[in-house]
């Protein structure tokens, strides 16, 4: 299955500020691009780029004062295979985990693990340990928060979804990662395209999506909270502990958006 994937980002700058971009597909996914990735922008600036601690690509630019486009198009090549669903896969101990899934047992910006752990073995103490466990949270999330994009804000945390019940992919997202890091379940934020490939299309608009993955069985899984249901059509851009790890642009200075537009569609 090929899915044309891209974005146009466009933001008025009304003083020169570097910017920090996460704007490229995962790494992991080079290999299933049909050219090699470029990033266009307007007006033409050098890019200096990186791989950062998480593993993704990222880039900085010292952006001028005026209008500032961010363009991206590929065609990626996709097994068109659904999310795997493992359900006999194993929580591992603490002690038996990889030093690198440490991390992602704690709580980060967005994902207070101390404020939730109590709630968390409240309603999930009782569920199986492993694939289950992840699934009971998930499926809580999913019926107990309202999606909708109104009650977007960057400053929303986990404890605030869980009060709130309300939120966008991305809140959905940090309070299952939150239970799960609670439950002793490595549990990281990934985001990238998700477009409407093998389910009805949604009448909102496309946007990046959020999910998140769980190491169980020695290999991470990926799960979804907001549509809890496997998928096909995932394609990765960035990894990290929560939302402040995978922003798509990061500005010192005052950036204001001025168009935002994703597309994710099979060919």
């Amino acid at each position: 299955m090929n899915i044309k994937c891209g974005h146009e980002v466009i933001f008025e700058m009304p003083a020169p500020a570097p910017i920090l971009l996460m704007l490229y597909t995962h790494p992991s996914r080079a290999a299933d691009l049909s050219q090699p990735e470029n990033l266009t922008i307007e007006p033409p600036l050098p890019v200096q780029e990186y791989i950062d601690t998480f593993g993704n690509r990222c880039g900085r630019i010292n952006a001028p004062a005026g209008r500032l486009r961010l363009y991206n198009d590929n065609l990626v090549r996709d097994s068109g295979l659904q999310d795997p669903v493992v359900l006999s896969a194993q929580q591992h101990s603490v002690g038996d985990l990889p030093s690198d899934a440490i991390q992602f047992l704690l709580a980060s910006r967005y994902c207070e693990v101390d404020r939730l752990s109590d709630i968390a073995f409240q309603l999930f103490g009782q569920t199986p340990m492993g694939w289950l466990r992840v699934q009971a949270i998930c499926n809580w999330v999913h019926s107990s928060v309202l999606f909708g994009y109104q009650f977007a804000r960057p400053t929303k945390t986990a404890w605030d979804v869980y009060t709130e019940r309300t939120g966008v992919c991305r809140d959905f997202t940090h309070l299952a990662i939150t239970f799960c890091r609670c439950m002793n379940i490595p549990a990281r934020y990934a985001t990238g395209y998700l477009g409407d490939i093998g389910v009805p299309r949604l009448p909102a608009p496309m946007d990046f999506s959020a999910w998140f993955e769980v190491y169980l069985n020695g290999q991470w899984y990926t799960f979804d909270a907001r549509f809890n249901t496997p998928r096909m059509g995932r394609i990765l851009m960035a990894r990290g502990r929560d939302a402040v790890d995978v922003a798509l642009t990061t500005s010192f200075g005052h950036a204001n958006l001025k168009s935002f537009r994703v597309w994710s569609d099979q060919v």
